[in-house]
């Protein structure tokens, strides 16, 4: 389920509000056992994602450091090839 959590600190270009919403769903789905909320969960589950994922955002803003960005392509291509190797 968390296989899509990835790290969106020190990229260039930066994350974007759709990665930081979709890490910040992975997150929620883990620690609530389950993909989909039932009803009664719903609002609790959804709101606990929005305040995830703004709270992330504040993270990322406020993080730093002396690395040089990486590079989105080059770090798809290493985890094709590690995927690739498993198989």
């Amino acid at each position: 389920m968390c296989r899509n959590i990835r790290t969106l600190h020190n990229f260039e270009p930066e994350a974007t509000s759709e990665e930081v919403h979709a890490a910040a769903l992975q997150y929620v789905r883990k620690i609530a056992g389950t993909t989909k909320p039932s009803q009664a969960n719903a609002e609790a589950f959804y709101e606990a994602v929005e305040q995830i994922a703004h709270i992330t955002g504040h993270l990322l803003d406020a993080l730093v450091t002396n690395a040089p960005p990486k590079n989105r392509e080059v770090e798809a291509a290493k985890r094709r090839a590690r995927y690739e190797a498993r198989a």
